[in-house]
């Protein structure tokens, strides 16, 4: 075995070199077929015997044959070449996604504000797709750094809504949804005209919330609150946003969120979907990555699974929107 320093100075091309040497079983052969000269490929030779303590090619009446452990060298030679190939001379084809053969595992940190169904579309969509991948779905959460959690490849996207999403960080916008109120179909509110149910009487009533992202900010609806000079009365924050729904049907607790989400309930629950008296813009959900998978295309390609997961969402949703809008809505 050759000294250390002296293995680290061993460069692709001599690998190539005794390849070369082994298929084509002499000196002048390989130099033909590496363009190089006789001189500079009998060097390379004895370089190589002494690297490997081989005598690798030994002659045979007119010609060289290779040793057996020449030919055991040329396998790894081919492989080496191979690797390289794909690491160096080819980095397209080495970082290529093929979803009906890729076992990769995704992690993606979602909140379930956007529609209860989105995910479970998201997941179905990917399946079918990539049958052998895996997914992690993590949720958004005050303990949760998703910033950090980007950059240091811990999670590969994270999907939500933010007034300003950080700058830092490449963005897609998925949906945008109007603002409304969530009530149980016995609240007071219900049976008010448009004059009754004005800002006054909305910050009046109690308030459940989820829980905010990030807990020393307030959520995208205080936020816009408080810029107005305006506070609600929050008597219950939840982390676990599916279960609101739950909570409005059975008390007097008034959710403000998108349509979208409400409307999953208005058909199996007790609530009615109220409008907001309060003026809020939409909101705006998207799917956030970093630099660090922006070219890879296992990146690229789960971007583009969210967002046809997206529009199929708006696509269906669209009926639905109407539909609630005529039947069930205060």
């Amino acid at each position: 075995m050759s000294s250390r320093p002296e293995f680290d100075t061993i460069e692709i091309a001599l690998i190539r070199v005794l390849h070369t040497l082994i298929a084509e079983r002499s000196v002048s052969g390989a130099a033909s077929k590496l363009s190089s000269s006789q001189p500079t490929v009998s060097t390379q030779l004895r370089r190589l015997r002494g690297l490997l303590g081989d005598p690798l090619l030994v002659r045979s009446g007119q010609g060289m044959v290779p040793t057996d452990a020449a030919l055991q060298f040329q396998e790894i030679a081919r492989r080496m070449l191979g690797d390289a190939d794909r690491l160096f001379g080819a980095p397209s084809r080495a970082r290529a996604f093929d979803p009906l053969t890729s076992t990769a595992t995704f992690r993606i940190a979602a909140s379930d504000y956007l529609d209860p169904l989105f995910l479970p579309g998201l997941v179905a969509q990917v399946k079918r797709a990539a049958p052998l991948v895996r997914l992690e779905l993590l949720a958004l959460s005050d303990d949760f750094d998703y910033r950090r959690g980007l950059a240091t490849g811990a999670v590969d996207l994270v999907i939500g809504n933010w007034p300003e999403p950080p700058g830092e960080l490449h963005l897609v916008k998925l949906h945008t949804d109007e603002v409304v109120c969530l009530v149980a179909e016995a609240h007071p509110v219900v049976r008010m005209g448009p004059r009754q149910w004005n800002a006054e009487r909305y910050l009046e009533c109690e308030h459940v919330a989820p829980t905010p992202l990030i807990s020393i900010t307030p959520g995208v609806i205080d936020e816009r609150l408080r810029m107005l000079g305006m506070r609600r009365n929050v008597v219950v924050r939840s982390a676990h946003f599916g279960l609101i729904p739950l909570m409005v049907a059975q008390s007097l607790v008034v959710l403000t969120t998108g349509r979208l989400f409400c409307s999953r309930f208005v058909d199996t629950l007790p609530v009615r979907i109220v409008r907001c008296p309060v003026s809020f813009p939409p909101l705006v959900y998207y799917q956030l990555w970093h630099d660090l998978t922006h070219t890879a295309t296992s990146g690229r390609w789960l971007r583009q699974q969210v967002r046809d997961a997206a529009i199929e969402f708006s696509k269906q949703a669209m009926p639905r929107r109407r539909s609630v809008t005529g039947k069930k809505e205060a």
